[in-house]
């Protein structure tokens, strides 16, 4: 089993997949992460000298590379579905899970992180709620293509038990 975890920057993807990984006994990982142990540079850098482009052949690399693995829980950026193809790929090597939180959840998890995040990283607080509030709207499509949401208040372990139970059915 292979599952995939999608949506936006602050959604929880890494802590779910840690978190789920856990009490099912499976393997997870970061695909940022990832990228960043392949290219000796963080996200930020990659950014910053590759640009945009470069960061998204290396994050649909990166994810091509882990239909080797087994038993796996991946937290995917949040971008990922959304270029070079990602989300079929993801629909037809595992299972999707879109974990769509508030964007008013989001913004303020993500106000402390902007040094962090090469897309937010000069925005002002009310720039971030209007940045994510666009990115939203334009990734819903791909999002949407998930084969589980788990909205808001959804979002919970035993949500997360219930996906399970019904893919092992």
């Amino acid at each position: 089993m292979r599952l995939f975890l999608l949506g936006m920057m602050g959604s929880g993807k890494s802590y779910w997949a840690q978190r789920i990984a856990e009490k099912e006994g499976m393997d997870w990982m970061d695909l940022d992460q990832e990228i960043e142990k392949e290219t000796s540079l963080s996200i930020k850098e990659i950014f910053a000298v590759y640009g945009e482009e470069y960061f998204r052949e290396k994050e649909r690399d990166a994810l091509h590379n882990l239909s080797n693995y087994k038993n796996i829980i991946i937290a995917t950026g949040g971008g990922a579905p959304c270029f070079q193809n990602n989300m079929k790929w993801m629909n037809d090597h595992g299972i999707t899970i879109f974990i769509d939180e508030d964007v008013d959840i989001l913004a303020e998890r993500l106000k402390k992180e902007k040094a962090h995040r090469p897309l937010i990283k000069n925005l002002s607080d009310e720039e971030l709620y209007n940045f994510l509030s666009d990115k939203l709207k334009e990734r819903f499509p791909n999002y949407s293509q998930a084969q589980y949401h788990l909205k808001g208040n959804k979002i919970s372990d035993v949500s997360f038990a219930e996906i399970l139970k019904k893919i092992h059915e």
